[in-house]
Order: structure tokens, then C-alpha cells, then sequence
């Protein structure tokens, strides 16, 4: 775990330390959570999202930031030996940044903080790695001045780890997820959206989502995200032995079709390395996907993206070519008159907002119970509001002919449908 020390106040801010606040956040949005949860599927809902999982981002700088600076210093005492290293590690950033010849002084003027990411004392020795983090508003004169940036559209990020045996992403605490939580994204061209998995969070994105291919199941999730696509980076760990060197894989993929860009391989002495080797993980995938967008391979996929007028319009083409040259439409895709509705046009009914509840044992059921709305005349609009697998689910239509003529169009197609004012109960 690193820790972030402010020179200027002396006073030690552990990212844990942290914990208090965004674990107390992450507790009442749990518990509003649980609550939703036992509405739409009892107490045996409740269970899977109960326990200690998650670990919130670190909310992103715009400061500065160079980490990985080794430091081994001797001096009188530990204490003067850990300042002599900071000012050593302040010297040693700013000249991998590519600032200017200045004196220490100047340097340690423009420095907000330093983060300690393994430090160990002695009696007159200090040995530490060490990343240094400089004030924009003052160093961004010397340094990092390159511009504007063209940064990518927000991309979901679903960090899956393969750890003896067990795919997991926010099921418990893992170490690959803190990895991202702690990675420093203000400097990349990639606007990760990073969940922080509490709550509810962890039953939608599990480490079998990426093998879902449905893109209305795709658009869904990312909504609720505020993201226009996925990234998957993949860490597969492999211990030699109890205690002994640990073997990471890591895969860089990307997209609804979970395609893959990259991987490569590292290796832990120990457990006790295991953090450092995933920090210096998340910064080779995270120049894997910079490479990625400079190609231009992380444009949003049209798939998910695409309006109801595209869908329409590729249905229609598969209709053409599946039926036969010069044959009649088939009766089916003619409205016919529904029995018990009113007999007036469509499109002189009144537009209503109707709610439509039903149950979705899987993501199967939420791409049958959308198209069959969506596939009523009249019908303007459908889209989900609530998504429960292994629930109920709720979507938002917005009709011509209100609820009765909604109802009566779905039971026409075979649905069981209860009414209750505004609101429908459709089952299969």
C-alpha cells in the first residue's frame, strides 16, 4: 500500500486512511442497495452483495506524478537519512521529467507531495522506492506543457483476476483491483471509468461479463456507467511455490466482443513484491491502450451506440434477404387489428408513459421482453430503468393508446399481462 506524505505539513495521509470516508460512502450506497435488492428478490440477493468487497479509485490529479525512484541513503540518523532520500528522489523526478537545471531548493518548492511506496528504516539508513508528485500550477511551466491532449471516450473498466484457480473481479478485495483503484490516471490519454464494486456493482460486472456478447445487455450496463465502452485488462497469477516467485500474465482486451490487443508476462520474487510487479502491470497496460487509441482500434463500437433507427434499418435489410424475390410481405409483419382494443388509428391515440415490470432469469429474457415492446405498433420508445437478473426488471414505454392498448398488444403475442393504472406485469 502506498503512502503520500506532504512535505509541507509533515503529516503521513495513507490511502487507507481514506478508507474511513469512502468506506463509510460505500456502506450507505451498500445498504441502499441491499435495500432495492430485497424489494426485487428477498433476502438470497442480499447475501451476494453482503461482506467487505471493493475498493474505491483514487480520485484523479492533474498534478504531476513520477513514480519508481530508488533510494538508499546513510546518514546520522534514520530520520536525517529519510530527508536527504526526498530531497535525492525530488532531484531524480525532475530530471526524468526533462526539467531544467535548478537548485533543490526550487525543486522542493514546486513538490505537493511524495508517495512512499516501500520504505525501511534503520538506525542510519533509509532505503525506499518513492514517487514524487509536482504542483501543475507550478511546474507545468517547465514541464508537461506539450499541449492540448486528445484524450478517448469513457471506457469501463472491468479488471478480471485469475488467481488459484478462480476468476474473480469485485467478488472480494483483490489485489489487481487495487491496482487500478491506486493507479494515477490524470496522465494518460484514457478516461477510465473505474467502479469501485460495492453494492450492487458486483453482481452486474462479474468476471463473466465480458463473455456477453448481447448488445442491448451491453448498452445497459454501460449506461448505468456513463461509458461508451469496455476495456478488459486480464492478470493470470501463478505461484511457483508457498512464499516463493510469483508468475504474472496480463492480457490487455477491449470492446463487447472482448477482442485482444496485447499481452506480456513479469514476475514476482514474492508475495511481498506482488503489489509493486501489478503497479508496474496497470502502467504497461495502460501504454497498451494509449497505443491503442493513437491507431485508432478504441473508438466506441458502433453496435452499442447505434440508435433504434440503425437497428431498425438492419432488421429491415435481413428481412429482404430472407425472403423470397418478388413475394408478398408476409401477414405477420402486417398490423392486424387486435381483438378488444379500440378500433382508432394509432396514431390517434394518446401517447402515454406506461411502466412494464417483468422477470429475467437471465440476460436472455431482457432482449425477448425489449423486442417484444419494441415491436408493438405505436410504440415510441422502451428502454430499462431497473435491471435485475434473477429478479424483476422495470422499463419505461412510451406508447400511442395507453396501457390498455399495450396490454392487449402483448397478450395478442402470447404474454401474461396483469395491469395495475400506469403499470404492467408481463410474464411468459
Amino acid at each position: 500500500m502506498a503512502t503520500t506524505i506532504s512535505h509541507k505539513f509533515r503529516r503521513l495521509a495513507r490511502t487507507g486512511s481514506l478508507k474511513g470516508a469512502a468506506g463509510r460512502k460505500g456502506l450507505i450506497l451498500g445498504g441502499v442497495a441491499a435495500a432495492a435488492l430485497a424489494l426485487a428478490g428477498g433476502s438470497a440477493l442480499i447475501a451476494q452483495i453482503d461482506g467487505d468487497r471493493g475498493i474505491a479509485p483514487l480520485v484523479n490529479s492533474e498534478d504531476i506524478q513520477v513514480n519508481g525512484i530508488k533510494v538508499d541513503v546513510s546518514d546520522k540518523t534514520g530520520a536525517d537519512a529519510r530527508l536527504k532520500a526526498w530531497k535525492e528522489a525530488e532531484k531524480e523526478a525532475w530530471k526524468k521529467l526533462g526539467g531544467p537545471d535548478m537548485p533543490v531548493e526550487s525543486i522542493d518548492a514546486m513538490v505537493s507531495s511524495v508517495v512512499i511506496e516501500h520504505e525501511q528504516i534503520g538506525p542510519h539508513r533509509y532505503i525506499a522506492s518513492l514517487g514524487v508528485i509536482f504542483d501543475k500550477a507550478k511546474a507545468g511551466q517547465f514541464v508537461g506543457g506539450d499541449g492540448a491532449t486528445v484524450r478517448s471516450a469513457p471506457l469501463l473498466v472491468i479488471p478480471v483476476l485469475y488467481s488459484g484457480g478462480v476468476r474473480q473481479v469485485f467478488e472480494v478485495r483483490g489485489a489487481w483491483q487495487r491496482a487500478w483503484a491506486e493507479f494515477q490516471a490524470a496522465q494518460s490519454t484514457i478516461d477510465y471509468v473505474r467502479p469501485a464494486g460495492a453494492g450492487g456493482e458486483s453482481l452486474i460486472l462479474t468476471a463473466g461479463q465480458p463473455g456477453r456478447r448481447s448488445r442491448l445487455w451491453w448498452r445497459n450496463v454501460l449506461n448505468q456507467f456513463d461509458a461508451a465502452d469496455v476495456i478488459v485488462p486480464v492478470a493470470r497469477l501463478e505461484r511457483q511455490w508457498p512464499g516463493g516467485p510469483v508468475k504474472g500474465t496480463f492480457t490487455a482486451r477491449y470492446g463487447p466482443d472482448n477482442k485482444f490487443l496485447s499481452s506480456f508476462e513479469m514476475t514476482a520474487a514474492s508475495e511481498e513484491q506482488l503489489p509493486e510487479m501489478l503497479d508496474k502491470a496497470v502502467q504497461r497496460v495502460d501504454g497498451i491502450y494509449r497505443g491503442a487509441l493513437d491507431q485508432g482500434l478504441l473508438q466506441p463500437d458502433p453496435t452499442i451506440t447505434a440508435g433504434r433507427l440503425t437497428l431498425d434499418r438492419a432488421f429491415a435489410e435481413l428481412r429482404d434477404k430472407l425472403m423470397p424475390q418478388g413475394a408478398p410481405p408476409p401477414e405477420l409483419l402486417t398490423p392486424q387489428p387486435i381483438p378488444g382494443a379500440a378500433s382508432e388509428s394509432v396514431a390517434a391515440g394518446q401517447v402515454e408513459t406506461v411502466t412494464v415490470q417483468f422477470a429475467t432469469p437471465d440476460a436472455g429474457a431482457v432482449d425477448a421482453a425489449l423486442a417484444a415492446v419494441r415491436g408493438v405498433p405505436g410504440v415510441s420508445g422502451a428502454a430499462t430503468v431497473s435491471l435485475a437478473i434473477g429478479g424483476t426488471s422495470v422499463m419505461r414505454v412510451t406508447a400511442a393508446g395507453g396501457v390498455e392498448r399495450l396490454a392487449a398488444a402483448l397478450k395478442a403475442q402470447g404474454w401474461n399481462v396483469s395491469a395495475s393504472g400506469s403499470t404492467l406485469r408481463i410474464s411468459r
